[in-house]
């Protein structure tokens, strides 16, 4: 994002060359920031019609104008050009007379939606691209044309995307930056040819299609029985069929290249869904139908900057901070999401299976919805997420199809890392990328076995996403010794050894999650176990199956440390997964002297299952015992938050995974309770924390930071529970990553807790 200081130089001559919709909003919009009012500026036109300029001075938006370049050019130190694509030639042509007059003072931009046409005119014309030429484009307009239909607001949150070149001055970037942002618009960079890529895609198809369609259906012998009854769908779509044809025609002209290719990517869309619908094939149907219904979800989530998982290459700058008072009691009965874990599997084995999967209590947050996102791009047909259900029609072992671009997985190391390893078993090439919190965690862990394997996987420096997968790689079993506990990494090679040549073998250096081995004897892949060795054959398919995900235990660890530390607390968490790989925090908060008990204990589609209830009791501090340390790594944020509270000193060591998760969560929360006045001692591998006991605040408040880490922000919310003074975290919007509901739940149980929004400079 261009973001520059919001004002122009004072006494600035600005001149509009072009009078029409575009033109005219601009100086409407300028006028109302203020522009001409006090700083002696003013607001010039140049339009071949004398009507529309004079229309322009009645209308205050303009403070004179020519139907000549010549009688209003001298002395402009801004020129925007608001012409017809095609128009643009001459007017540069002429322009170009008066340019060694201007170049010092004068910075020129455009509008035009088409910048590779643009900027070859203005080299033609000029001999060269003036520095202080600013290529840009307004993603804005209207069917309405002429200055009549002028619109101060028609820029209000509305994108404008700048084209600077290489040799384009730095002041008149900023200048030109600054006059669209006074205008109420956002403001966004990128190269000419990316440019015009997108907006073939975004904008042009769309128009062509809209013309089209209305002139078929115009033309044929039932046209007036056909508009009589058309609902609101055709006439949302049709409305842009009433822009000026003029401009479209020289949009198409100009941007040919590009608005053929997306043609010819939408007529291929177009000839499968045709064939679909002749053979009946209704699964096909619903896969692209329930793709584009996720797809305008997920736009629509970017337009109105709603989630963290925006597009890669423009994210949101919205932050969230937490601010929580300090005191409050825990108490209630609620059922936290299900467990994330299982739910990115559930999709990945679904979708790989060979029948249809339902799956009830799935967890709608942003990292599986990722995931489910990703398949649909792969073409699999998948309905829901609704109320936590979801079906899945497997297309089998070999039916994913290529992805049209990368594979966007939001937040979602433990998807990226298992789509690596069944992406290393297809037919085609595959990029994955993720947001900017997860393009720093490493790779190079499951990168390295792949490879040893027979895969082809690229990464960036450092072993860093985003990973490059080469398909139609013959891959052979490995025995492999893990350096390192991690689920993911067995788990990655599991089912890359789903489609190698014999048998795949794995062996871990303590007990890590099991839920893959579990889920794939499930869905009938046979995995066998001796311990501490799993391993399966290649070659074998999977069959559907239901899953009911259980509750999420590092979910639930929070409201577990929010009661266990807070006087007076009585809460019962339901239906909470209990597999014996997940454990480890009831075991360290029992040896800590929790009062926590299992009721109700069964088992769901494979996982024990039980609600959890606990009631405060004084803790103790402990050394953590290292067995424990790998069944509760993801619950150490919230457990140091319990540690802070019991009396006497906590040990972790064992602890160096920490380092590499979403952020460094040793230094993170060390850092946080620094702030806080929590005593702790940071070691490579783990922290000593001296906690004070009792019923008294045990600490102060204070500004931390989650550094965009989900857990890093729940733990410091509740430690508000204890704290003397309120406690503010920033960073907060990653929690949706694992935990939708998080704030609802937590004021539920008796946390106070606001959510501050603010816009990022």
């Amino acid at each position: 994002m261009v973001r520059q200081d919001l004002s122009l130089p004072a006494a600035s001559r600005i001149l509009v060359v072009g009078l029409g919709l575009i033109g005219g909003s601009l100086a409407a919009a300028l006028r109302a920031a203020g522009v001409g009012q006090d700083d002696n500026s003013v607001i010039l036109a140049c339009d071949p019609n004398q009507d529309e300029i004079q229309r322009g001075i009645e209308m205050g938006l303009v403070d004179a104008g020519a139907t000549c370049l010549s009688e209003v050019v001298e002395g402009a130190t801004l020129i925007v050009l608001a012409v017809p694509v095609l128009a643009m030639r001459t007017v540069m042509q002429e322009l170009s007379r008066y340019l060694p007059q201007l170049a010092e003072r004068a910075v020129i931009t455009d509008v035009g939606s088409t910048k590779a046409a643009v900027r070859d005119i203005a080299i033609e014309a000029f001999g060269s691209l003036p520095p202080r030429l600013v290529l840009g484009h307004p993603i804005a307009g209207s069917e309405k044309s002429g200055v009549a239909a002028s619109d101060a607001e028609l820029y209000q949150s509305h994108k404008v995307i700048l084209t600077p070149c290489a040799n384009t001055e730095a002041d008149a970037l900023q200048r030109v930056s600054a006059m669209w942002q006074l205008a109420g618009a956002e403001v966004l960079s990128m190269d000419v040819e990316r440019h015009d890529q997108v907006l073939a895609r975004t904008s042009h198809l769309p128009h062509l299609l809209a013309f089209s369609l209305v002139d078929t259906l115009a033309r044929q012998d039932e046209r007036l029985e056909i508009f009589r009854y058309a609902a609101g769908g055709f006439r949302d779509f049709t409305r842009i069929a009433g822009s000026d044809p003029v401009m479209w025609r020289d949009v198409f002209t100009a941007n040919r290249e590009a608005v053929l290719d997306a043609l010819d990517d939408f007529e291929l869309g177009l000839k499968r869904l045709r064939q679909a619908v002749t053979h009946g094939d209704g699964d096909d149907m619903l896969a692209t139908f329930d793709r584009a219904r996720h797809a305008r979800h997920y736009f629509e989530s970017l337009l109105n900057q709603t989630s963290y998982q925006a597009e890669y290459q423009m994210q949101d700058n919205n932050s969230l901070r937490y601010r929580v008072a300090p005191g409050g009691s825990v108490s209630g009965r609620i059922r936290v999401p299900g467990d994330k874990s299982i739910s990115h599997r559930s999709i990945m084995l679904g979708a790989l299976s060979e029948g249809v999967t339902e799956v009830t209590g799935f967890l709608e947050g942003e990292d599986s919805l990722a995931t489910l996102q990703a398949f649909r791009e792969m073409g699999v047909a998948i309905e829901g997420p609704h109320q936590g259900r979801v079906v899945i029609h497997g297309v089998g072992m070999h039916g994913l199809q290529q992805p049209s671009g990368p594979l966007y997985v939001g937040n979602a190391g433990t998807a990226m890392r298992l789509f690596a390893g069944l992406l290393a078993g297809q037919a085609f090439d595959t990029e994955l990328t993720g947001d900017t919190s997860l393009t720093r965690r490493p790779m190079g862990r499951v990168a390295d076995p792949l490879r040893e394997m027979g895969a082809v996987v690229e990464t960036a420096e450092g072993g860093r996403p985003p990973l490059r997968i080469k398909g139609g790689q013959p891959l052979r079993g490995l025995d492999y010794d893990m350096p390192m506990a991690s689920a993911q990494v067995k788990s990655c090679l599991l089912l890359a050894g789903m489609y190698a040549a014999g048998e795949t073998r794995v062996r871990e250096p303590a007990p890590t999650r099991d839920h893959t081995e579990r889920m794939l004897n499930g869905f009938g892949y046979r995995v066998e176990r001796e311990g501490d060795t799993c391993w399966l054959q290649g070659g074998g398919k999977l069959t559907a199956a239901p899953i009911d995900v259980p509750s999420d235990i590092s979910s639930a660890t929070f409201f577990l440390v929010a009661a266990a530390i807070t006087p007076g607390s009585d809460l019962v968490l339901e239906h909470v997964g209990l597999n014996p790989t997940r454990i480890g925090v009831i075991n360290i908060l029992k040896a800590m002297g929790a009062d926590l008990r299992m009721e109700n204990s069964r088992e769901v589609g494979g996982e024990p299952v039980a609600d959890l209830h606990i009631r405060y009791a004084p803790l103790k501090g402990i050394e953590i015992p290292t067995d424990q340390v790998p069944l509760a790594i993801d619950e150490f944020p919230a457990l140091f938050i319990a540690a802070a509270n019991a009396e006497g000193v906590t040990r972790l060591r064992g602890a160096e995974e920490l380092r590499v998760k979403e952020s460094d969560r040793l230094q993170s929360m060390a850092d946080g309770m620094t702030i806080l006045g929590i005593e702790n001692t940071l070691f490579d591998d783990g922290i000593d924390i001296v906690g004070k006991g009792g019923e008294a605040p045990n600490y102060g408040g204070g500004r931390v930071q989650s550094h965009e880490d989900h857990r890093i922000a729940m733990a410091f919310t509740i430690a508000g529970l204890r704290a003397s003074a309120p406690i503010e975290v920033d960073d907060c919007a990653n929690v949706a990553t694992s935990f939708p509901g998080f704030v609802e739940l937590a004021r539920r149980v008796g946390l106070s807790l606001d959510e501050v929004r603010e816009e990022l400079e």
